[in-house]
């Protein structure tokens, strides 16, 4: 019998949860956490007699916590590869000098940035020849990669179908998580375009039942309601015998409890009125599904972007912007009947509210702090890849200090941060679009910013303000003081530190004037 090695996720078809031997699988997450989850889990499931290697890039294999596994599974090696291209490339070199394996299962957990340096054809070459070594050495691998880049990879990866066994994706949301099963073999069949509905518990990740659930009966006899805030309409009457207009939002909710298939259409006025708006909204999907069609009109250009995910990912359907006229508003309502809502909605909304508006900070920040700000922000799985920001550098003018250019920035915004390294001034603008960033730096910065500064460097996407952030973590430690460097090296600072003060020690000198000589 061929020998195989569970993925070991919970109540998911068997064929999903074998790797074959020889073997080659790739699993990509958006969050560390749920990577390092499934790690344990499958070293966790396999057998007692099984033989293991764990490879980590960039971090140590110890942090993964694998001490809180079964102990049934024999003492298996560790090993910690660089976060370096050339690591990956020399990997097979490496591992035929450290371990020689053979019959084995070998699992690497690396951040997707790391892959970033390589080009297309580069990691398809990569691939292949991986491939090649498994089948050489009878051994399994499974990559676990996560974090920022891992969309880019997912895409470079999908051509990969003759060499890698087994592609599949993992998606947090919120509560849940979505697993993509894009395609994955065995020694005997092969299944492709899976999707499962996990959640996590003691025990790991497992598949949830859904199917306990009793179906619910819609009626659709509602279905040509349209049920709206009075003021939406401008002061017009009720456009058909369908359509009933309520004196305010709180109304409209109530009776939009009573129907299934109906067009709720809410207005907004406030910005103050957002977080209520969203907590109806949450409401009234949960509660009665995705057959509801709900709208918001934006009745005074009150909605930023961050408020518009906010109240989408709360169940709205469509969001009419301040510009639209109520012909075009009509229209857009036309374009939405018929629809369900599909997209999942997670039960606590308090955590999509925190997920949505993670900085509640504006303004000076100490470095340490921006870069863990930012940090943060990159890493949450509920805001669009590439659209969670945009960081500038900018270099004074002759003259202006970075720390005097600060005087020059108001940062109104919450979200919007400023810190100073490498003697420029840093700007991160929360949610901002790179084609709204010169608009955005008028509106912060008294005078014209190509006066106050000779330069500045802009990145946008999530993979190049991630790599800046770690050059600049790098800078942190490289100036770290030296009570903090190794006991060695601090010694010789301090030792280098005293001569000088000793070569620098001043001489008391008495001066006398002629004028009091003569006089004694």
């Amino acid at each position: 019998m061929a020998q195989s090695f569970s993925l070991g996720i919970q109540r998911i078809w068997h064929e999903l949860s074998v790797m074959q031997a020889p073997g080659f699988y790739w699993v990509n997450f958006d969050r560390q956490t749920d990577a390092n989850l499934l790690c344990q889990q499958i070293i966790a499931a396999q057998t007692e007699d099984s033989q293991l290697a764990l490879i980590c890039s960039g971090e140590q294999p110890d942090k993964l916590q694998v001490n809180t596994l079964s102990p049934a599974i024999k003492k298996f090696p560790l090993y910690a590869l660089p976060e370096k291209k050339a690591a990956l490339l020399y990997l097979a070199d490496d591992l035929m000098r450290a371990l020689k394996p053979k019959n084995r299962l070998l699992i690497l957990f690396a951040p997707a940035s790391v892959w970033q340096a390589f080009g297309d054809d580069e990691l398809s070459v990569w691939v292949s020849n991986t491939a090649r070594w498994l089948r050489q050495r009878q051994c399994t691998l499974i990559i676990l990669s996560h974090g920022t880049g891992v969309n880019k990879l997912k895409g470079q990866l999908s051509t990969e179908h003759r060499t890698l066994n087994g592609l599949a994706s993992m998606q947090w949301l919120q509560d849940r998580a979505k697993y993509l099963v894009n395609w994955w073999s065995t020694a005997t069949d092969i299944n492709a375009n899976q999707l499962f509905t996990l959640h996590s518990s003691e025990q790991g990740w497992q598949v949830l039942d859904e199917g306990n659930t009793p179906a619910q009966i819609t009626d659709l006899n509602d279905e040509n309601m349209c049920l709206a805030e009075r003021r939406i309409l401008e002061g017009a009457p009720p456009l058909s015998a369908n359509w009933q207009l309520f004196d305010s939002n709180a109304q409209l909710m109530q009776q939009g409890l009573l129907t299934k298939a109906a067009t709720l259409i809410f207005s907004l006025f406030q910005n103050d009125e957002i977080d209520e708006l969203a907590k109806q909204i949450h409401t009234l999907r949960r509660s009665q599904g995705g057959g509801l069609k709900i709208v918001l009109r934006d009745m005074s250009a009150s909605l930023r972007y961050s408020d518009e995910r906010l109240l989408l990912a709360c169940g709205a359907n469509l969001i009419v912007p301040f510009v639209a006229p109520l012909s075009r508003f009509l229209t857009m309502l036309e374009g939405i009947q018929g629809q369900r809502l599909t997209r999942h909605v997670p039960a606590d909304i308090s955590g999509l509210i925190a997920g949505l508006r993670p900085l509640q900070s504006k303004g000076y920040l100490p470095l340490e702090d921006f870069l863990k700000a930012v940090k943060s922000l990159m890493e949450n799985t509920l805001l669009p890849n590439d659209g969670k920001g945009v960081m500038v550098a900018l270099r004074p003018a002759p003259g202006l200090s970075a720390r005097q250019s600060m005087t020059l920035c108001h940062q109104r915004r919450f979200g919007d941060i400023m810190t100073v390294a490498q003697n420029r001034l840093f700007l991160f603008l929360s949610t901002c679009r790179i084609n709204d960033l010169d608009t955005a730096l008028k509106f912060i910065f008294r005078l014209p910013i190509n006066e106050a500064f000779s330069n500045r460097v802009v990145w946008h996407q999530d993979v190049d303000i991630s790599a800046q952030i770690r050059l600049l973590t790098q800078d942190i430690a490289f100036s770290a003081p030296a009570t903090k460097l190794q006991p060695s090296v601090a010694k010789i600072v301090n030792k280098v530190a005293e001569i000088q003060i000793e070569r620098r020690e001043p001489i008391p000198f008495t001066l006398l004037s002629h004028g009091r000589e003569e006089q004694a």
